[in-house]
């Protein structure tokens, strides 16, 4: 699994399709920034998996469940996608992410639980990811 994070239209994308040549058609791309449901598992013949916009999947279960909640079913979905991707050599599981660590701490409550909530998400994904890079402006730093 690669996990990849940084600020918000700051070239993750871009630097994920440019990272993996991204021009061959066994590979899924799905994205909560285009309302794409978080699917549970994919089809066999699809090689690569990218999942866009974690936060705000993450923004929409924190609106339903408790914190705990949120980050357990994390876990749950994170370990179905990582054995698909132990399944076969040629699988890989990308995640984006958007950092949502800067700025000004919000003041609405719900607004802080996402943004904490995020926060716990990311570092469990972060820790079981193979690969984890920081893109800022365009430019990959590798973490891990």
């Amino acid at each position: 699994m690669h996990f990849i994070t940084g600020g918000a239209f700051n070239g993750k994308s871009r630097w994920v399709i440019e990272h993996y040549e991204l021009n061959d058609p066994t590979y899924l791309w799905i994205s909560a920034y285009e309302g794409m449901s978080i699917p549970a598992h994919t089809d066999n013949w699809i090689d690569i998996v990218i999942l866009e916009g974690l936060e705000k999947w993450i923004q929409e279960w924190s609106s339903q469940l408790s914190s705990h909640e949120v980050r357990e079913n994390w876990r749950s979905f994170l370990q179905i996608w990582l054995k698909w991707e132990k399944e076969s050599e040629q699988r890989k599981l990308i995640l984006i992410g958007t950092d949502l660590s800067k700025g000004i701490v919000p003041m609405i409550a719900e607004e802080r639980k996402w943004r904490d909530v995020t926060g716990w998400v990311y570092q469990d994904v972060a820790a079981s990811a193979e690969k984890f890079d920081l893109i800022w402006y365009g430019i990959s730093q590798k973490i891990k």
